[in-house]
């Protein structure tokens, strides 16, 4: 579905992602992992259009995306949940919604597909008339994967899921997470939280400072000396 292929991204005269290649097939739920800083966030910004790689080139269903406008992007398929959810704090909670449905074309079935979401977020179809701020940060990452899925994504990119969010809505989350794959979403997940990630994941990539520098499925990966010792406290 998804083809990295030689990326490299610049800020200025800072390399922050070197010459990486990895895809994500179709119906997987791939996680990268890595310390804060090693490039994870800036892939999905990439992918998403946000930043303009360097050199390389990414691919989405046999087409190139790196050039396209994001807009256009989310309009193929791809959806970002991004770090720290970013919802519209002063819209309410159906508002929030209603955004993410904003450049479908097909008008007619947005109406089911935000009767899905609240089923399987009810706490948003409760609050869906209060402003998003007063949403605790669970709830609030409830919201953006909400208004994410509102753009029907084929392949839906999660930036940190469980950052600052407590035990019980962690769980909870990643949960979620794999009744989203179940029912037919792709999944790229960035993640601090390296086990919980590569317990669902069907592979992940492991970076470094930029460059990929170990890959395999959630198990080799767990059990792995090299992850255990630097992600697992091993």
């Amino acid at each position: 579905m998804l083809k990295v292929k030689n990326l490299s991204v610049h800020y200025g005269m800072i390399q922050a992602i070197k010459d990486i290649s990895f895809e994500v097939n179709e119906g997987e739920i791939v996680t990268l992992i890595g310390a804060n800083g090693a490039g994870k966030s800036t892939i999905l910004r990439t992918i998403s259009g946000l930043v303009r790689p360097s050199a390389g080139e990414i691919e989405y269903l046999g087409q190139p995306i790196h050039h396209m406008p994001t807009r256009k992007i989310v309009e193929q398929g791809i959806a970002q949940v991004p770090e720290g959810r970013h919802v519209f704090k002063e819209l309410t909670v159906q508002e929030n919604l209603d955004l993410g449905s904003f450049t479908r074309k097909d008008k007619q079935n947005i109406a089911a597909d935000l009767e899905h979401v609240f089923e399987r977020f009810p706490i948003l179809s409760e609050r869906k008339n209060q402003d998003a701020a007063t949403l605790s940060g669970g709830e609030q990452q409830m919201l953006a994967m909400g208004r994410a899925l509102m753009t029907k994504p084929k392949l839906l990119l999660l930036d940190e899921p469980s950052m600052g969010l407590a035990p019980i809505f962690i769980k909870e989350i990643f949960r979620i997470i794999q009744d989203i794959q179940k029912q037919g979403t792709t999944i790229l997940l960035i993640e601090q939280n390296a086990k919980v990630a590569l317990q669902i994941a069907n592979r992940g990539y492991v970076l470094e400072t930029g460059n990929i520098v170990l890959t395999g499925t959630g198990e080799e990966l767990l059990a792995s000396d090299e992850v255990q010792k630097a992600y697992l406290g091993g």
